[in-house]
């Protein structure tokens, strides 16, 4: 129990010791958690295990938990509208990764058939959790390149269970041999076929388990109103079903996953989610710390030319590939980078399939171990690539792409004098704004990092830019020195934030207007100094209260004038009750005596009118 509670002491502190810092250096969480992985590892510092793949089953629970919640973010009707794009983008990226590393294995590296194409099958899936994390980060989840590389990930992921399926007839008559902790396994010493079976036996049972038993019974346990045990039933869920794939020696992150898809038309997946969140977020930077300390560096030293040609031979086969991709798809240049350095590495899903084809003795131990350290290598890199690119690749190269002619002059030569406002984000809520003032001539310069965005709402005829918001240089270009009004509309909202100070640092002279996802944001940013602070659903949700007063027999006017009254005592009450958000017994009693302010200010004014009326 003392040995559990230490390592779990030594993994958080590495994590919020190097976390921070690489976030500071705008290195991103990821990173960090990587670096702190190799420094407590059992290569370097040693304080955590004597062997990094038993570091890795125990941790790889955080992408357990990520797959069954990808699972059940995957509404089947809307994976049917996007199918198109799906197997388009992720069957060139598989088919052509497979074939290329292939040939290679065969022709090139002398290997065997069955040995190079388990090899390639491993390679050609990318890393959902580091993907996931930064698109999310980074906030491009929702930008044509965000969702071009989920379709990506998601064929992958899905592939995973026949290429699972299939590596066991690859070997004939052989038998499936015990390896670390799939000694669990009921199907050692069992023949090869017998794994294919159980594959599609396992997906079978899951599927019928969670359609026609999970469903009533999360039904039940949600009419019982109790958190806890709804909580509870989901984490037992997912270990469940982790236990059953382990048993059976299938990939636990697959049955989770298989999981959650099944479950995602169920009326409960909201509240699912909400339960599990929590718990994946944290149990995924400990994934990522156990893939930093997975690093063989005594490998490494020993074979140092050989893994270093591995990891560059993987990554340009991949990258290769993907290049090949966003030109066909005519992705701009930054695009196409992003495309690239985002799935160029080796996924989790890669330690999954190594397993298995050592289990049937498709890869010695020589070739098992080179690439696991080749797969962790990948991962670590990935986040590295990332800023290069960002800060030296784009910066020099990017604007001088032929391909991407917005890049080219705007990020550097944008007209300053066109506007004297300008929006960051051009989302629902910015495009209002822009349309707005534009009704009335007054102009407006619009940045935006979605460059699948920016063309189609210039050939709309907005005067929209491509470019990173939180770059001062880009601001300046834009005329941050001497425009008037400064709309920071940026998702996701740590992003906002993030951009709210530096602009708030760089440009003092600059009134910055703030959209605040909710109410929590709305007390950070007055806490601050903002004044100009704006929920962004706030007016919308006043005019629909005010149309169901009406529906309710007020009269327009009345309605109008409630909805004014609330309008203004709000946006005083909220600056009052941000001064007391640190303390909860202070926010509670705050919140309760504005809302009740509210109250005898509507009641007041209806009693006036009233009043008026009969006189």
């Amino acid at each position: 129990m003392n040995d559990f509670l230490g390592q779990a002491f030594i993994f958080l502190f590495s994590a919020v010791i190097c976390v921070p810092i690489s976030k500071k250096l705008g290195m991103g969480s990821v990173l960090g958690y990587l670096i702190a992985g190799v420094l407590i590892g059992p290569y370097v510092l040693k304080f955590v295990g004597n062997d990094g793949a038993d570091i890795m089953h125990a941790t790889e629970f955080g992408v357990v938990m990520m797959l069954f919640l990808v699972g059940l973010e995957l509404d089947p009707k809307e994976f049917w509208k996007m199918k198109n794009k799906i197997i388009n983008l992720g069957g060139m990226q598989i088919l052509g990764t497979v074939f290329i590393a292939t040939i290679i294995g065969v022709y090139g590296l002398k290997m065997n058939f069955p040995r190079a194409i388990s090899i390639a099958f491993a390679i050609t899936v990318s890393s959902t959790a580091i993907i996931m994390q930064t698109l999310n980060e980074k906030g491009l989840t929702k930008t044509g390149i965000g969702k071009s590389t989920f379709s990506v990930l998601l064929f992958q992921d899905i592939m995973v269970i026949p290429i699972l399926a299939i590596i066991p007839l690859l070997v004939g008559d052989s038998l499936i041999q015990s390896i670390g902790d799939d000694s669990k396994s009921l199907l050692v010493g069992g023949p090869a076929f017998m794994k294919t079976l159980v594959i599609v036996g396992a997906i079978t049972f899951i599927y019928v388990i969670a359609k026609y038993i999970l469903t009533p019974y999360f039904k039940y346990v949600g009419q019982l109103q109790v958190r806890e045990i709804y909580t509870s039933s989901a984490l037992l869920l997912v270990i469940g079903v982790s236990l059953l794939m382990q048993k059976v020696g299938i990939s636990p992150a697959l049955g989770a996953f298989i999981a959650g898809v099944v479950l995602a038309n169920n009326e409960y997946k909201h509240q699912l989610e909400s339960d599990i969140e929590p718990f994946k977020s944290l149990l995924l930077g400990i994934f990522f710390i156990a893939v930093g300390s997975t690093i063989n560096f005594k490998l490494i030293v020993e074979k140092p030319l050989m893994i270093l040609g591995l990891t560059i031979g993987i990554m340009a086969i991949k990258s290769f590939v993907l290049w090949i991709i966003g030109i066909k798809h005519k992705f701009n240049f930054d695009q196409k980078m992003l495309f690239v350095l985002l799935l160029s590495q080796v996924g989790e899903f890669a330690f999954v399939i190594l397993a298995l084809t050592r289990n049937l003795d498709i890869l010695n131990k020589q070739w098992y171990d080179l690439m696991l350290a080749t797969t962790a290598i990948t991962m670590v890199i990935t986040p590295l690539l990332l800023v290069l690119n960002e800060r030296l690749i784009l910066k020099y190269f990017g604007v001088k792409s032929k391909v991407t002619p917005i890049v080219k002059n705007e990020q550097i030569n944008i007209d300053a004098s066109e506007g004297d406002v300008i929006i960051a984000g051009f989302g629902d809520f910015g495009n209002t704004i822009s349309r707005v003032l534009n009704s009335t001539d007054i102009k407006t310069i619009v940045l935006d990092n979605d460059s699948e965005r920016v063309e189609k709402m210039r050939k709309q005829g907005f005067n929209v830019f491509y470019g990173d918001a939180t770059n001062v240089n880009l601001l300046k270009s834009a005329g941050a020195d001497h425009a008037k009004y400064f709309v920071a509309a940026l998702d996701p909202p740590e992003i906002n934030q993030k951009l709210v100070h530096i602009v708030r640092k760089n440009f003092p002279n600059l009134e910055i207007i703030v959209r605040a996802k909710n109410r929590s944001y709305a007390y950070n940013y007055l806490k601050e100094g903002l004044n100009e602070v704006y929920r962004e659903s706030f007016f919308s949700s006043v005019y629909v209260g005010r149309q169901l007063l009406i529906k309710f027999g007020f009269s327009y006017e009345e309605a109008s004038k409630i909805g004014e009254i609330f309008i203004k005592s709000d946006r005083k009450s909220l600056r009052r009750i941000a001064k007391h958000t640190e303390n909860s017994d202070e926010y509670f009693k705050a919140s309760k005596e504005e809302f009740e302010k509210q109250m005898k200010l509507v009641s007041k004014e209806l009693n006036n009118r009233k009043n008026g009326e009969v006189k």
